[in-house]
């Protein structure tokens, strides 16, 4: 046997090496290399809640593990011993010299555990081909199965996908000799998945008992041994495996996920789910196949081994709320006589929908939709822009029970397309340019078309679902049950990828009687000049007005085009974000005296998305002469939370942060203090102007994150409440005042900063049209650097003026290292106010390291 020397194989202790010998199932005596956190304790069981056997694929080996194995040696870690295995012909392994096939694999395993003596509780843990045969290990051996964990794994190559391509080119006649064994070719390349790039010594290691020829035989057999006909010897054997998971189903189950994995794609995730609906899952967003490089493995599945061991208290029925759960289409459905206005598009001529035709319509497509074969529970992604169409489609899915799924075409093609692939839709609702993009991106879904390009595109279309529902006055299925799964909505990207927030029925109705708490009811018309609220209008009974502009692009709406909406309804209400605000003010002098008329009949303006200033509020009040501005604050998860008058801020006056006022009736606000290193206490703290992470309980709060297992158990771990990441305080009158994101939060050498406050004090200098507060350097020692906006706007990027800078810091009390201006500050692009201080930091630190001003 080969000693694995940690000098030149980093990660490793010495101690974890050790052989195991004993006789196979074929009767002859043969070594295993095994990683073992025990052996340093000559394998005392006792010492362990149990085990975690940790199986790698092809071309790997045990190295693989070496992070769970360093996590569970540390004192104070879970008591849970690590036992990571080579397969025969694999790593340091003895070499047999024979083909050892999936089945023989799978007896291998069972051969090394009953050597070692374990009896259990026992975690698999399997990567690639590993998964495989740690699930032929966990069916033979239920009784001491205690859990499964499957990274970046199949068992099954699903009906319509292919194979993935560097297993089919390895596979190809005298190809694999040459790419798998005469060459280390399949192992680099398998290396080369890694991101961010494996340390050279790293790499080393994992090379390290594949130096020759001899050494790399298994590996060949391995991509030989993969199953794609009935043909194969091993088909029959992974079938079983495959077909037998059902008996699973009491076991708990975590899945971890790279999906940038050329290898294990987005079809072979699908079937697991399906083959274990019960799993929990986190998709590593920017991960890959060799998942346990890319992303921290141990520490997820430490996290998940301690919900296990947590004592669960006694299921009690949840008591039916009062008042009883009114669907959101309540308020169409009793309006489906009424033949007055109910929504207006301003765009392509003015389009007029009355209530009676739009909830015609929805049922038409409900009917279609179901009779086309979309089921209660089915994912359908949405790509039309705010509308009739759009309105009647979500309606339609939300009555027969199908899951919405809305990604803001904000986020871009690549996030649009990482969006969509994590929440797995079976159909797509889309114009054009969504259909276009499902084409070309190969997302697999089946195309419904909206507007006059679907067709074209070979796309059924919601005109012919209309019609075919309408075909004998058909009627939909029975409604969903208020507790079943009714939206999945994407955040909005501005502070990482976009995390889809997943609704209930009942979630979704408590969304729209926050809205009422707001001032709406069927009452007043309103103007939804803002994505999020352009279709609650219809839920609330209220018409409604979709402005001439880019919904998703807010700084395309004008003046004259917010006065022409609110004219076509008579709103008493507008919504819309600070940034198409601002574009509605500097255009302001294009209306007539028509247009400010309409304008002059608007009693309520609201605008979220971003901390709103009253410098704004103010200006917008001269165009809307009656109106009382509203900033209600919220996010895709919890909206609205709070809300606050423009009277309200002016009467409390500057503070630090942004005053977003009271929470609403039936939400409860709450601040987990931050400690000396920025960290949120586990508790929140009742003690008023406490800085710390800002906390929410309501019943409009999501259900869960979709496939974000992690962040969900983060955001959640606080059993009623929802941990927002914002981070503020609340004042002694019970008002919110935000402080900002809690990954901005700075830590100096004078304590912990919050960048709203100070951001504020910056831009009170009338030089300064807009400004960023962040960190440079390490935690603990960050320097402060203001980044800006100036009046006049700066042409590049560039250090301040030594004017400029004095003035800043003579505003500012903390020390400011640097001022650097910019023509423009990057923000999010479905609000255009969010700012990207992470993205900022990052390029303050490369320009004050002198690598100059591009990048940004």
């Amino acid at each position: 046997m080969v000693s694995v020397d940690p000098q030149t194989l980093p990660g490793l202790d010495r101690a974890w090496s050790r052989s195991v010998t004993a006789v196979d199932t074929q009767g002859v005596r043969r070594t295993w290399h095994v990683l073992d956190s025990a052996a340093p304790h000559d394998g005392d069981q006792t010492r362990y809640a149990g085990t975690l056997l940790c199986v790698h694929g092809n071309p790997t080996w045990s190295y693989l593990w070496r992070h769970l194995l360093a996590h569970f040696s540390r004192p104070g870690a879970l008591p849970w011993r690590v036992v990571a295995v080579d397969h025969l012909d694999m790593g340091f392994s003895e070499r047999t010299g024979t083909v050892r096939r999936l089945r023989q694999r799978v007896d291998d395993l069972g051969t090394v555990t009953d050597a070692l003596g374990l009896t259990g509780p026992v975690v698999t843990v399997g990567h690639d081909w590993g998964g495989a045969i740690s699930l032929g290990w966990a069916l033979r051996h239920r009784e001491q199965l205690h859990g499964v964990v499957l990274t970046n794994t199949a068992v099954h190559q699903p009906a319509g996908s292919s194979a993935p391509t560097v297993i089919r080119l390895a596979g190809l006649p005298g190809i694999l000799p040459t790419v798998t064994v005469t060459t280390p070719t399949f192992i680099q390349a398998t290396l080369a998945l890694a991101d961010p790039r494996l340390p050279d010594p790293v790499r080393s290691a994992y090379l390290a008992p594949y130096r020759t020829s001899h050494s790399r035989a298994a590996v060949g057999d391995f991509v030989a041994d993969i199953p794609l006909t009935p043909a194969h010897p091993s088909w029959t054997a992974l079938q079983e495996i495959a077909q037998n998971l059902d008996r699973l189903a009491d076991v708990p189950t975590l899945l971890l996920w790279g999906p940038r994995d050329p290898v294990f794609g987005d079809a072979h995730l699908r079937d697991l789910r399906a083959r274990l609906p019960h799993a929990r899952l986190h998709r590593f967003e920017g991960a890959g196949h060799l998942l346990a490089e890319d992303a921290d493995v141990a520490g997820a599945v430490a996290q998940w081994l301690t919900d296990l061991d947590r004592p669960t208290a006694p299921a009690t029925p949840t008591p039916e709320p009062t008042p009883a759960w009114r669907p959101l289409w309540a308020a169409l459905e009793e309006r489906a006589g009424d033949r007055s206005v109910a929504l207006v598009e301003l765009a392509g001529g003015g389009r007029r929908v009355s209530w009676s035709l739009l909830w015609r319509r929805i049922r038409q497509i409900a009917a279609g939709l179901s009779a086309s074969g979309v089921r209660r529970g089915d994912r359908v992604a949405l790509l039309v822009p705010p509308g009739a169409d759009l309105t009647a489609a979500v309606y339609a899915c939300l009555r027969i029970g199908a899951v919405i799924v809305v990604a803001d075409p904000g986020l871009g093609l690549a996030g649009m397309n990482r969006a969509l692939r994590s929440a797995a839709p079976s159909h797509l609702i889309a114009v054009g340019r969504g259909l276009a993009a499902a084409r070309v991106l190969r997302w697999p879904v089946r195309r419904i078309g909206a507007g006059p390009a679907a067709a074209a595109l070979g796309a059924s279309t919601l005109g012919r679902l209309a019609r075919l529902g309408a075909a004998g006055d058909q009627e939909p299925p029975a409604a969903p049950h208020p507790d079943d799964d009714a939206a999945v909505l994407f955040t909005s990207g501005s502070t990482g990828p976009a995390k889809g927030a997943v609704y209930t029925h009942r979630q979704l109705a408590a969304m729209r009687d926050a809205l009422v708490e707001l001032g709406l009811t069927s009452d007043g018309a309103v103007v939804a000049a803002f994505a999020p609220f352009a279709l609650f209008g219809p839920a609330l009974g209220a018409a409604s007005a979709i402005p001439d502009m880019q919904v998703t692009a807010a700084r395309t709406l004008t003046a004259t085009a917010l006065a022409e909406a609110v004219a076509a309804v008579d709103a008493s209400a507008v919504f819309a974000s600070p940034a198409a605000l601002r574009n509605v003010v500097d255009t302001g002098p294009a209306l007539d005296d028509r247009q400010r008329a309409a304008l002059a009949g608007v009693t309520s303006l609201f605008s979220a998305g971003a901390p709103v200033p009253a410098a704004l509020l103010t200006r917008m009040r001269e165009l809307l002469p009656k109106a009382q501005p509203h900033t209600p604050y919220g996010m895709t998860e919890v909206l609205p939370v709070t809300d606050v008058t423009l009277d309200e801020i002016v009467d409390v006056g500057p503070g630090d942060g942004v005053c977003v006022g009271r929470p609403l009736p039936g939400v409860r606000v709450a601040i987990a203090a931050l400690d000396p290193a920025g960290v949120p206490a586990e508790e929140p703290d009742p003690t008023p102007e406490v800085t710390g992470e800002i906390m929410v309980g309501a019943a409009h709060v999501k259900d869960r994150y979709d496939a974000l297992w992690l962040t969900e158990r983060q955001s959640s771990r606080n059993p009623g409440w929802h941990r927002t990441g914002d981070v503020g305080y609340l004042d002694r009158d019970g008002r919110l005042w935000v402080q900002g994101r809690l990954a901005h939060v700075l830590v100096t050498a004078e304590g912990v900063l919050t960048p709203v406050g100070l951001e504020q004090q910056v831009e009170s200098l009338p030089e300064i049209a807009r400004a960023a507060v962040v960190g440079v350097g390490p935690q603990g020692v960050e320097q402060v650097v203001v980044v800006a906006e100036t009046l006049p706007g700066a042409r590049r990027a560039a250090l301040a003026d030594p004017e400029l800078t004095d003035a800043v810091r003579a505003v500012v009390a903390p020390p400011v290292a640097a001022v650097l201006v910019v023509p423009a500050l990057p923000t999010d692009i479905r609000h255009n106010s969010k700012i990207d201080r992470t993205r900022l930091s990052r390029w303050a630190q490369r320009v004050l390291a002198g690598e100059g001003f591009g990048g940004l």
